[in-house]
This record gives C-alpha cells, structure tokens and sequence, in this order.
C-alpha cells in the first residue's frame, strides 16, 4: 500500500505544480511549436520514470532497434494495465500522442497535458465521434507525430492472450503508409491490477516487433492486417513465458 500511496501523492504534487509549466509552454507553443512539444515529451517521460521507480518496476526491453526514429510510426500492443502507457511512453523517441478513452478527458489539469501531448480521446459508442478522431490521428502522423493505440479496445481482463484486434485502429497507418510498430508487454498487470491499491515490484517485458509496413503487404494480408498484427504481438507473448 505504501507504493501507491507515494504513487498517487506524486502524481497528485505533479499535476498542481505543473500548472506553471503548462502556462509557459503554451506561451512558447506559439513561437516555438517543435521545441515545445520536444520539451513537453521530456518532462512526462521523466515524470513517468520516476512512477517506475517508486513501482519498483524493472523493464526489460526487446527489439528497440525496430523502432524508426526519423519518421512516425503507429505503435499497436496489447493491453493489461496502465502501466502499459507509463512503461512504453517512456522509450518513445519522438513526439507520440496515445488514443485513449473519452472518460479520461474529463480528468482536470492531466487531461491538458494529454492534449498537449497530442492524446486523442476515442468515444468507442459513437461511431461517427470515433472516425474524427482517428481522421484527427491521420493528421498527426502526416505532420511528423507517432501515435500509439491498443487496438483490442479496451484493457484485457480475461484468460485469452489477446482480445481481437479492431481493424479500425490500423486506418491511421492504412491510410498515411506509416510502419506500423507491435508491442507486446508481458506481465505489466502484475504491478498493480492484479492486486488494486497495492503496488508491487515487478519484471514487466516489453518487446517491440519488426516495422510492418501495410503498402509492401500483398492485398490479402492488407484485407487481414489487424489479425496479422495481432498474430506477431501473440507470438511474442508467448515467447516471453519462459522468461518472466
């Protein structure tokens, strides 16, 4: 309980003393937009560093150098835990916005920084909401920004390794031709879901796959390429057993 009790008062200092920050970087945004951004990523990378060590989380990272670092990627994982965003969004090399849930744009103070992060928020039970924001999304991977979505849609409570991947997810990489980077995180539910209100030291693996890139699939696979992703982050999981 200590963990997360240090967790949340951290979380809870940040997100009020930000609020200078957020002030001087939307200030600078409207001179130096890049370097703001930059800068921005920076500090939440930090600050979601810091949330690993009071977790007493040890990542271990697998295929890194799959991720190309001079043009945005769509990266697509499975989903098991918060912790999935804290652990990945720490190894972005550049600018990422990460799709989530609409609920979580009510959130005062942490809902701007999601905005100015470039976070899109998807109403799954609007159809029509959720295409604009994965039009949104195109838009950002065209103007240089990764994003980040875990196409299974929601966060996998269940036995299944991974729930079905949404094939709507992949239209931002369909759609700009951007490689699309899997991820597979293993064990990242250990940390805090598994036991709520306790959070505990635990080896979480994260494995990013080899760049897919949806034009040089021939048309079959391109009809399939949500199951087709699926199937590598599946393989990777089940590769990581025997090493946890």
């Amino acid at each position: 309980m200590l963990r997360f009790f240090i967790a949340l008062l951290f979380v809870i200092l940040f997100l009020i003393l930000s609020i200078p920050i957020l002030i001087l970087t939307w200030l600078l945004g409207k001179f130096y937009p890049q370097a703001t951004d930059l800068a921005q990523l920076r500090i939440i990378q930090g600050v979601f560093r810091i949330l690993l060590l009071i977790s007493g989380t040890r990542v271990t990272i697998i295929g890194e150098e799959n991720v190309p670092k001079d043009v945005p990627v769509l990266y697509v994982g499975n989903h098991r835990s918060i912790f999935d965003i804290i652990i990945t969004y720490t190894r972005c090399p550049r600018v990422t916005g990460y799709v989530s849930k609409n609920s979580v744009e009510h959130i005062p103070i942490f809902s701007i920084w999601m905005r100015r992060l470039h976070c899109l928020f998807l109403d799954r039970e609007d159809i029509k909401e959720a295409l604009k924001t994965i039009l949104v999304g195109i838009d950002n991977i065209k103007n240089g920004i990764s994003m980040c979505i875990f196409p299974e849609g929601t966060r996998n409570t269940t036995e299944v390794t991974v729930l079905p991947f949404k094939a709507g997810s992949f239209k931002m990489a369909e759609k700009t031709g951007c490689p699309i980077i899997p991820m597979a995180i293993t064990n990242s539910a250990e940390v805090f879901e598994n036991h709520l209100f306790r959070i505990k030291s635990t080896h979480v693996i994260l494995e990013y796959g080899e760049p897919i890139y949806p034009k040089e699939l021939d048309k079959e696979l391109q009809k399939k390429i949500g199951t087709y992703c699926q199937e590598k982050v599946e393989q990777m999981l089940l590769e990581h057993r025997t090493k946890i």
